[in-house]
């Protein structure tokens, strides 16, 4: 894995490794499905993003890096791309992260049931994608 490109680039900068821990971001996930109820769509699709950008950041920091610039999330994504966890997924989730950037930034509702489905159970399986990673390279 080498991330000397981002680094140069100045969109990622190492840490101190951490342990992964996954829980938050099921939790997430768990309170996106809740929300289903209230049928405020656009809130699950960002709740659900945010446990995808969540476990992301959490995988990046256990493997000792952090996103960091203005950019800050399309970084996560552009590093978890080279780890080769489900390329599909990441680039889906990139484009859920437009849509909530308007969403959170410019009041734009766009998302319709079936499509917060979709979102909740695409960030389940990301989730599940980036448990299996660190299971694999522990």
């Amino acid at each position: 894995m080498n991330f000397e490109k981002l680094l140069n680039e100045g969109k990622i900068e190492k840490v101190e490794k951490t342990e992964f821990d996954s829980s938050n971001s099921e939790k997430d996930l768990d309170f996106a499905k809740k929300g289903m109820e209230t049928g405020n769509y656009s809130r699950v699709m960002a709740v659900a993003y945010e446990s995808v950008l969540r476990i992301g950041n959490k995988l990046m920091n256990y493997l000792g890096y952090r996103s960091i610039g203005k950019e800050h999330h399309k970084h996560t994504f552009e590093f978890l791309s080279l780890l080769n966890i489900n390329q599909e997924l990441l680039k889906y989730f990139d484009n859920i992260r437009k849509k909530r950037n308007d969403f959170i930034y410019r009041d734009v509702e766009n998302i319709s049931r079936k499509e917060a489905l979709e979102i909740i159970e695409n960030a389940d399986k990301l989730i599940i994608d980036v448990k299996n990673f660190v299971i694999k390279h522990k």
